[in-house]
């Protein structure tokens, strides 16, 4: 039998089928592990948000709508979550990036080389607005397309795609100061 899908799942879980909402956990965790502890920078934090994901997917089931797409559905509690977060602690979101992600191939360079551009990549993501920083995590980082992306952050795909040519052109500004 073939692979369900995540909307086929949901339309599973939401009709009574509670082995389609643990095998949704399984898919999903993971990937929202990664996207909240690039944002919290604390596992703990990152953990909580993920559960307190799935307790409003599992609240909601009977909102989400079965002729759209279901990980944007879902990344969009899990980033309104981690806003609700800084809200509360009225504190500016910072973000922890992937260091695989983040730095060039080895080539030559060495352990310290690779550390310099790895923290100054990510001192440059530091100084973008939140908005642009965001984009750029969800569509360079987590390899999101711009039209989901553009669901996930409550914007349009035309708005986020000038963000991110925005983003890119301030990160290769910082970077080639820095970097030289």
């Amino acid at each position: 039998m073939a692979e369900r899908t995540d909307e086929e799942l949901m339309r599973a879980y939401v009709g009574g089928d509670h082995a389609a909402f643990r095998e949704l956990f399984g898919r999903y965790a993971p990937m929202l592990m990664r996207l909240t502890m690039r944002h919290l920078r604390s596992e703990e934090l990152a953990r909580e948000v993920v559960q307190q994901t799935f307790f409003q997917v599992h609240a909601a089931r009977n909102d989400f709508q079965a002729d759209r797409k279901l990980r944007p559905w879902v990344f969009t509690i899990a980033m309104n979550l981690v806003r609700e977060h800084y809200r509360k602690k009225k504190r500016r979101p910072t973000t922890e990036l992937d260091e695989a992600r983040e730095a060039a191939p080895m080539d030559e360079r060495g352990p310290i080389e690779k550390r310099e551009r790895v923290e100054a990549v990510r001192a440059a993501m530091e100084r973008l607005p939140a908005s642009q920083r965001e984009v750029v995590e969800l569509h360079w980082f987590e390899d999101r397309p711009f039209a989901e992306v553009a669901q996930i952050v409550g914007s349009t795909e035309g708005a986020v795609r000038v963000r991110a040519h925005r983003a890119y052109k301030k990160l290769k500004e910082l970077l080639e100061k820095e970097l030289g």
